[in-house]
């Protein structure tokens, strides 16, 4: 079976291309490896980013950020992300972890 790519595809003027490109040439880097080391994540994370297999993370928005200067906000709209939040999901260790609180209060 054939993955899909990220639901963001659907929305107009999704384009993480354009933030990637926008970043190279800010930081006058060569390619998309040199992006890659200096934002601390493996070559791959970038091309599947390029090729919308996988978002671009709240993680690696804040290193977009720390290496640029640019705003978040700024980032999310140099791809074309016109949301007015973005949120990160509730996880399973998370409700873990509260479980465990509430057992050692109890």
């Amino acid at each position: 079976m054939k993955q899909e790519g990220i639901k963001e595809r659907e929305i107009e003027g999704y384009n993480p291309n354009h933030l990637l490109d926008s970043l190279i040439e800010r930081l006058q880097l060569r390619n998309d490896a040199a992006l890659s080391r200096l934002l601390g994540v493996e070559s791959p994370v970038i091309s599947k980013i390029r090729h919308m297999k996988v978002p671009v993370g709240a993680s690696l928005l804040i290193r977009m950020h720390e290496a640029t200067d640019i705003g978040i906000q700024d980032l999310r709209a140099l791809m074309g992300d016109q949301r007015k939040s973005f949120r990160v999901g509730y996880t399973k260790t998370k409700q873990r972890k509260q479980r465990r609180t509430e057992n050692i209060v109890d």
